[in-house]
């Protein structure tokens, strides 16, 4: 008779018993481990070993480390601490549930590292969506040939951690951090991209006057980059007091409510307008001097309401309503009766956003204007920054990222809406009926393909609200998707024909917070916010062309023969 392995035995059990969790170390947190030390193995530098920081992308059956190929032809490896916060939190979250420290040692060793050797003069670290480290020479980099700035949007870094490791240089970077990217703190005007070596301003204590919605600026106030300020300035006031950066924190995310449309509620992206600095007769040139683009776009058709920060299309919905509302409703239940408009602000957005949106029949959104313009089968009818001529506008399916805000605004409003919305969704992504609003009469699907960690993090947050240990249950069912499916020598990869893995992977961290929630220790893994860091810039493809906007998660998709195009298409 053939022998079993011990994993082999868990992993038959699982299969056997999906809610099988008994065993010395559960396949979960078995699965956590040998990722983590899979990326400590193959993660560090190969010429500086000593360092602990860690390439962001390895090749699971190599060891290979994923490299940046700069316009001059050098190749730096992708090391990106920006990228690596989740990763940063398994790490932690892991030595809490095994009691091994070496995980959150690495973790701490990485933040007074990057503090120690990549901390400016004033106090921004290099890191973020133009900068990172190359693990060969050590040595900071920028991918972008045009301008080495600062810039963070979705990235959410886990300042618990870098406030309990220096609380004295986190605090000199959250004050960096807005100094840079404040352009102007009367009007609040707010850019992504800040400048480093800035000497510090008056911060909080600069004067502020209102302006109307989207009044026009040079700077765009893109919510994917006002979220990381709302979200450092919150963590600034309350592990250091200060009590202006609650202030601000507020005042920049009360400027995304304040335009919303008064009869739909919905909205908005951005609270600003691009400043018309030049002319030009291209439709095809989209750059932000000539105007606001979506009225450059759809302004002949739909009048003053199209603009930017109201256009409620795939990507731009999921800042609004997943990204930033997860990050804000973790903000409000931290800041408990100080977080009590941000808490408002974000229930009534997703409720605006499920009212108007939301198609329970077909599990989709609808693309829309904030003012409740349904664009669902419209045609553009010129190029433009929102696609080419003749492109048709189509809803989009509300994927689990959503199921996941959902439920989450569920655990701190039992808003009925609110359960319909992730009712819908859940049914929507194979997990069956989740049931009444608190659980009853649910009729689960235990035999799910579904494959997502979003919905183990959401089926955790309904567990957490109701009880119902079948949602544990289902989750568990999940987790063995993920393991049986997306695992390479013990990295987590969406595509088994993908070449690099990523190890800010959230695969392990879902695993780990199901491991933590069946232990009774929900607070051993820290909240997951759904944020990530990336990097973009020029890269340099084996034609020797040059590619000038390249993201590091085009990198992370290819496949074995596959190479990046000009035209941006693999």
């Amino acid at each position: 008779m053939m022998k079993l392995s011990g994993l082999a035995v868990i992993v038959s059990l699982f299969s056997i018993f999906p809610h099988y969790s008994q065993a010395q170390e559960s396949l979960r947190l078995n699965s956590v481990k040998e990722f983590a030390d899979a990326v400590i193995s193959k993660g560090k530098s190969n010429v500086h070993p000593q360092a602990p920081l860690l390439a962001d992308g390895i090749d699971p059956r190599t060891g290979k480390q994923m490299e940046w190929i700069f316009p001059d032809g050098k190749v730096a490896v992708l090391s990106n601490f920006s990228a690596q916060q989740n990763f940063m939190r398994v790490l932690v979250g892991l030595s809490n549930l095994t009691g091994d420290e070496k995980y959150k040692q690495l973790a701490e060793d990485n933040v007074r590292y990057y503090f120690n050797h990549y901390q400016d003069e004033s106090g921004l670290l290099l890191w973020g969506g133009h900068r990172f480290v190359d693990l060969n020479t050590l040595q900071p980099e920028g991918p972008s040939e045009k301008e080495q700035v600062h810039e963070l949007k979705n990235a959410y870094p886990w300042y618990d951690l870098m406030f309990s490791v220096d609380k004295q240089a986190t605090v000199k970077f959250i004050r960096a951090f807005w100094n840079a990217h404040v352009y102007d703190w009367k009007i609040l005007e707010t850019s992504r991209h800040g400048e480093y070596g800035k000497a510090q301003g008056k911060l909080w204590d600069n004067a502020f006057e209102q302006q109307p919605p989207f009044f026009a600026t040079k700077g765009l106030s893109f919510l994917n980059a006002g979220n990381d300020l709302i979200y450092s300035a919150s963590m600034l006031y309350k592990y250091n007091h200060e009590d202006g950066a609650l202030v601000w924190a507020k005042r920049l995310a009360e400027q995304y409510v304040l335009p919303r449309d008064k009869k739909t509620g919905l909205g908005v992206y951005q609270f600003t307008q691009a400043l018309k600095r030049a002319e030009t007769t291209d439709d095809g040139d989209t750059h932000s001097k000539y105007g606001d683009r979506a009225q450059r776009q759809f302004g002949p058709e739909f009048g003053p309401d199209a603009l930017e920060g109201n256009m409620m299309l795939k990507g731009r919905t999921s800042t609004l309503y997943s990204e930033n509302a997860l990050m804000q409703l973790a903000l409000a239940k931290s800041l408990g009766k100080d977080g009590e408009d941000i808490k408002k602000w974000t229930l009534d957005g997703l409720i605006a956003f499920a009212n108007w949106a939301y198609d329970e029949d077909s599990n989709t959104f609808r693309p829309m204007l904030a003012n409740g313009s349904d664009l669902s089968g419209y045609v553009l009818k010129r190029d433009g920054y929102y696609g080419k001529k003749g492109k048709v506008l189509t809803p989009y399916p509300a994927g689990n990222e959503f199921l996941l805000s959902y439920a989450r605004a569920w655990t701190l409003d039992a808003n009925p809406q609110l359960w319909k919305v992730a009712r819908g969704i859940a049914k929507g992504q194979d997990l069956g009926d989740i049931g009444e609003p608190g659980g009853a009469n649910s009729k689960l699907n235990m035999a799910t393909s579904n494959k997502e960690p979003y919905a183990i993090f959401a089926l955790i947050d309904l567990w957490q609200s109701s009880g119902q240990k079948g949602y544990l249950e289902l989750a568990d069912k999940i987790a063995q998707n993920i393991i049986s499916t997306q695992r390479i020598n013990g990295f987590f990869i969406d595509d088994p024909q993908y070449i690099y893995a990523n190890i800010d992977h959230i695969a392990p961290y879902a695993l780990l917070a199901l491991e933590a929630a069946w232990q009774n220790k929900p607070d051993a893994v820290a909240p997951f916010l759904n944020g990530a860091g990336f990097t973009e810039g020029a890269y340099r493809l084996q034609d020797g062309s040059i590619r000038y906007s390249t993201r590091d998660d085009e990198l992370f998709k290819l496949k074995p023969g596959e190479m990046l195009k000009p035209n941006g298409k693999r």
